[in-house]
């Protein structure tokens, strides 16, 4: 059997689509994948078994890409198609079981929109990321056994979603401090290297003794490796929170300008917490995502701590 999975660009939407490609796998013994997904979600599925092929969708005028996927895919019977992003390949390639997405203004999460695909909403599956001896060896030199550790996100794909770099040194402070939750913990900061400017204040705040600055450092996998090791997450609504999600370590959300029961992060420990003010309300007249700055200045740091409290001794309970 074989199966074409094909799934999102950004890699926040490809981590919640995880635990669909894993349900399909282990309901379907011996099915060989190829998952096409966006270029930044490609390593994503590296470690995944059965996955013969990843293919990287890069975006092209009047939509040639899916000519493109089309052509490394046509001549093969696809036993099943899985196209979550309700592109021509449901319909040009040749094909058995087809499953596909459709537009939906539904008021659910996006893990559970996508989950009704398999019409598995009701208990939608869990992200699962797989990673590999070579990821798991790399975190352990990069966060060796020791001291906790809190593993922050500061950056996000649009500047309007980003909590300044100077609140989270601010909570970092409070959280690491002799009476916080994590008194002396290691500072493990993440993010793409082209947004290294974004997290600048905080790096620099961080003690160096104490600092794990791994932006841009390291793939994807080698992260979630990291966050395996790391004891709590917090982070902007982007990418980097659900992979904090799908790793287990306890996951904070950081909201403003996006709504936390669309994208929160999904798991069994996992918080947010947002701006006082209301998604409907917290934009300004004229916004334009492209230019404006961070709208996530009604979010305090008393705020965001006190979440981050909640959240550790919640875990602490359950465990």
């Amino acid at each position: 059997m074989k199966l074409l999975f094909i799934t999102a660009t950004r890699v926040g939407d490809a981590v919640l689509s995880t635990g669909l490609l894993n349900h399909l796998i282990e309901s379907n013994p011996g099915i060989r994948v190829t998952v096409a997904c966006g270029p930044a979600a490609t390593s994503l599925f590296e470690a995944v078994p059965n996955v013969d092929r990843v293919i990287g969708i890069e975006k092209k005028a009047l939509s040639l890409h899916w000519a493109t996927l089309w052509t490394k895919c046509i001549g093969q019977f696809w036993d099943v198609l899985v196209d979550l992003r309700n592109s021509s390949m449901y319909y040009a390639l040749l094909g058995g079981k087809r499953y596909h997405m459709t537009g939906s203004k539904e008021p659910v999460h996006r893990l559970v929109q996508l989950s009704k695909v398999l019409g598995l909403e009701n208990n939608p599956p869990l992200p699962k990321l797989r990673t590999g001896p070579q990821h798991e060896d790399a975190a352990a030199l990069h966060i060796p056994d020791g001291s906790p550790v809190l593993a922050l996100g500061p950056t996000a794909n649009w500047r309007a979603k980003t909590w300044r770099a100077e609140n989270f040194a601010k909570l970092m402070k409070r959280l690491t401090g002799p009476t916080g939750i994590l008194p002396g913990a290691r500072v493990a900061v993440f993010g793409h290297q082209s947004e290294r400017e974004m997290a600048a204040a905080l790096i620099k705040a961080i003690p160096k003794e104490r600092c794990l600055d791994l932006i841009g450092r390291i793939d994807l996998l080698t992260v979630a490796a990291c966050l395996k090791r790391s004891d709590l997450y917090i982070g902007n609504d982007s990418g980097l929170m659900h992979l904090a999600a799908a790793a287990g370590v306890p996951t904070l959300g950081l909201f403003g300008p996006s709504k936390e029961e669309h994208y929160g992060p999904w798991g069994t420990h996992c918080g947010v917490v947002r701006t006082k003010q209301s998604y409907d309300t917290v934009f300004p007249p004229g916004f334009d995502h492209l230019t404006s700055d961070t709208l996530m200045d009604g979010l305090s740091v008393e705020a965001a701590s006190e979440a981050a409290t909640n959240l550790w001794q919640r875990t602490k309970e359950a465990a």
